[in-house]
């Protein structure tokens, strides 16, 4: 059992720079997949980045490279998530979580845990 909780998320203006973090209970942490996913109203969650267990390897859809970077301290049980350059459209409900390795990262059903969510309002 593995459970999320993640913070960080606020009102920022376009342009600007959020950290979100996402602490993990439990001693298995590093064994899982991390990811981050966002919902905004009326749409579906979409996928933001993701991480391996080890670190080794991060993904990203090509809407979010460049301006996003996703990071994990195994030591400190917890995964971050550096949103530079900010856009309105970024605005949304950030998700975290977590899920046993696998090919594909990028879907919801790659996941077992998930956070409650932080909101993220960036303003024009």
């Amino acid at each position: 059992q593995v459970q999320l909780v993640e913070s960080g998320g606020g009102l920022v203006q376009a342009g600007g720079s959020l950290r979100l973090s996402c602490a993990a209970s439990g001693r298995t942490f590093s064994s899982y997949n991390m990811g981050w996913f966002r919902q905004a109203p009326g749409k579906e969650r979409e996928f933001v980045a993701a991480i391996s267990w080890r670190g080794g390897n991060t993904y990203y859809p090509d809407s979010m490279k460049g301006r996003f970077t996703i990071s994990r301290d195994n030591a400190k049980n917890t995964v971050y998530l550096q949103m530079n350059s900010l856009k309105p459209e970024d605005t949304a409900v950030y998700y975290c979580a977590a899920g046993p390795p696998a090919v594909v990262v990028s879907t919801t059903r790659a996941y077992q845990y998930w956070g409650q969510g932080t909101q993220v309002t960036v303003s024009s």
